[in-house]
């Protein structure tokens, strides 16, 4: 079968959790079926080069449409007068439909597949079979965004919440297949038929994040995209609410905050004892450097990469109720789970005092992550859904 592959991004490098799963499920895909792969580009310093080279193997037809950004601007004002989310009006452009029916038309694929409902209005009146990947409920992640927001940015990600949460409603009847990352997810879409999205969790690739030996310069590290609003709220969490609880105890912890495009309210943390390193050329040097694990989010939604990459490299973890809601982690067994500052910074402390207990928690979690969460196994109930929707 030939699938069209629709993205928002192009999936290279993989700083990102959308470029993340893109990736691995279209190596998954590509196993058992043609892809035209087919990418949106508003980051105008991306290596295309470079990403068209780790593409190419697994793709028929690798292309990338670059979004200019005066008519991203000129959308954003369209979609905010037209009751659109602002997501969609970012990434829409007519001259990018042009260029995606033009492709459509040239390879007549038997299958649609886009990823986000950012790509969503590019092909939801097409004809051909198509999915949906909502991933994250991005109204969800907004509404959780206002909660926090401050007085004058309030309105602002209230109204973004009620047009996502309109637009993943409105589009849902377009899609023969609706995906998402995880159960918590599908119950926040607004839908009543919701219970017919499938799920498709995001894996790990265990022979690239294995158990490395590296000197432990680093007692906590947190790694991520940290210019992702979830990740920076998170990190200044960690800084400054449950480090501080951490040094009355353990003066000389060091904490490493690592991830690409780090936000200035993330490079402001730094300080004797908290390093920020920006993007990193291997992200497992970070992990591999380090006795603990954190994921202290707060926001967001969704399955955390960054966890089933911490706990593959045998780190003993901990993160939030909210994270390992979707990763269905054991408290106490497979990692550690706190949502408080102080419940957090215990769960450290523990972790970094006890080495038997830090064993034990790594182990647990290591053969968790090999058990319950890998690429090939994640993508067979799409593949499935795919070869099931193709025969009607």
């Amino acid at each position: 079968m030939r699938i069209f592959v629709l993205l928002s991004r192009i999936p290279w490098p993989l700083e990102k959790g959308d470029k993340l799963r893109a990736f691995n499920q279209v190596k998954q895909l590509a196993a058992s079926h043609e892809i035209i792969l087919c990418a949106l580009n508003s980051d105008h310093d991306a290596d295309k080069q470079l990403a068209f080279k780790a593409l190419q193997p697994y793709c028929r037809s690798v292309n990338f449409i670059d979004l200019p950004p005066f008519g991203i601007g000129m959308n954003l004002i369209k979609a905010w007068f037209t009751g659109k989310p602002m997501q969609l009006g970012y990434f829409y452009n007519r001259a990018a439909q042009r260029k995606i029916d033009k492709l459509i038309a040239e390879y007549k694929p038997d299958f649609l597949y886009g990823q986000l409902l950012r790509v969503a209005e590019y092909i939801r009146f097409q004809k051909q079979p198509k999915a949906i990947d909502y991933q994250d409920v991005f109204s969800m992640g907004m509404k959780r965004r206002f909660e926090i927001a401050g007085f004058f940015t309030k309105p602002f990600f209230f109204s973004e919440y009620q047009r996502l949460k309109r637009y993943e409603r409105e589009i849902f009847d377009d899609f023969d297949i609706k995906t998402i990352i995880s159960e918590p997810d599908r119950q926040h879409i607004d839908h009543p038929n919701k219970e017919e999205i499938l799920i498709v969790p995001n894996g790990v690739d265990h022979d690239f994040f294995k158990p490395m030996k590296a000197e432990k310069k680093f007692d906590v590290v947190f790694t991520g995209n940290m210019a992702y609003p979830p990740n920076v709220n998170a990190a200044q969490f960690l800084a400054k609410e449950i480090m501080p609880l951490i040094w009355k105890q353990l003066p000389e912890t060091k904490l490493l905050l690592a991830g690409a495009t780090p936000d200035k309210s993330v490079r402001d943390l730094a300080n004797d004892h908290i390093t920020v390193t920006g993007w990193m050329d291997d992200i497992r040097v970070a992990y591999a450097g380090s006795h603990v694990f954190i994921a202290p989010m707060r926001i967001g939604t969704g399955l955390q990469n960054k966890l089933l990459e911490a706990m593959s490299m045998h780190l003993p973890c901990i993160t939030t109720s909210l994270a390992n809601s979707a990763l269905k982690g054991k408290h106490d067994v497979n990692l550690l789970v706190g949502d408080l500052a102080s419940e957090l910074a215990e769960a450290i402390v523990s972790l970094l005092s006890n080495h038997e207990k830090a064993r034990e928690i790594a182990a647990s979690g290591f053969q968790f992550v090999n058990n319950h969460y890998d690429w090939k196994a994640a993508t067979e109930n799409l593949l499935a859904a795919i070869a099931k929707c193709s025969v009607k």
